[in-house]
């Protein structure tokens, strides 16, 4: 499911960055080191840990060889970023600004520096938004808003960006195997698909639809109605890049065998590639 390389001439050394909502990093923790094992990815943007600071699996993600910054919650959200040894994670924030009274743990975003200069990363786990007409509702597009204006001070300083995770935000139509199944739901409504059309138009690209823009590329399948096995899924999880990362885009692919496995989390990783050698 890789797009067409953007260079011509593609890049011996890749930097591989990944987003995964991994759906409980306790419960997901054996898939996750084999892909980390297997995948070798340079940078990886967890979602939904479902475990505080303290909880989170760090010895046995060090040990695979990777740093780890973490901003967890009891039983909900969760964010993290791994990055593979020796790069370091600069300047690591928690948080989302904008809302000093919002305590759930869906932002963290740090800067890592490569022999091309700095790359910034965010790994972001959006609300779902449901049931529509609730507060719930309401947080998920006023996160939205919040995560715009970030993106704009962050898009102003120029450098090779890349905002990643679970936006729960179905973009397009070609995003789902069956459209009308999501009509009225919070991660399809014209309001939702609204507010990321506005994100994306302070200059930024959708990696994957960068690179190949057929239907049929899901990231996500629920647990229930056997939508994995009649492959009734949805594409909600997304890399945006600012232009500097687009200049530098070799490849974005989805992980969709991961769904496949026994006890998978119901989201499968996406993963870019960037000439950041």
């Amino acid at each position: 499911m890789t797009g067409p390389a953007l260079h011509q001439h593609a890049p011996r050394d890749p930097m591989r960055i990944t987003t995964w909502n991994v759906n409980s990093v306790k419960q997901r923790l054996g898939h996750l080191l084999a892909f980390l094992n297997e995948s070798k990815p340079d940078v990886v943007c967890l979602q939904e840990l479902k475990c505080v600071d303290e909880a989170f699996p760090r010895t046995e993600i060090e040990e695979a060889g990777y740093v780890v910054a973490t901003h967890g919650q009891k039983g909900f959200n969760g964010v993290a970023l791994l990055a593979r040894q020796p790069l370091p994670l600069r300047e690591v924030r928690r948080g989302l600004p904008g809302d000093a009274e919002d305590v759930q743990s869906r932002y963290i975003e740090a800067l890592i520096p490569t022999p091309a200069g700095d790359l910034r990363v965010a790994s972001i786990y959006l609300p779902n938004g449901n049931p529509v007409g609730t507060p719930k509702f309401d947080y998920k597009l006023a996160f939205l808003r919040r995560l715009t204006l970030h993106a704009r001070a962050l898009r102003a300083r120029e450098e090779v960006l890349v905002l990643a995770g679970d936006y729960n935000v179905i973009p397009e139509p070609a995003d789902a195997a069956d459209p009308e199944a999501w009509r009225t739901d919070a991660l399809f409504l014209p309001e939702s698909r609204a507010a990321f059309r506005a994100l994306l138009n302070e200059g930024f690209s959708d990696a994957l639809r960068a690179c190949d823009d057929r239907p049929g590329l899901y990231t996500f399948w629920d647990y229930q109605a056997g939508a994995w096995p009649r492959n009734l899924g949805i594409r909600i999880d997304h890399l945006l890049l600012s232009p500097q990362a687009l200049d530098r885009l070799v490849s974005a692919s989805i992980q969709k065998s991961l769904r496949g496995l026994d006890k998978p989390s119901d989201h499968v990783p996406v993963t870019v590639e960037l000439d950041l050698g």
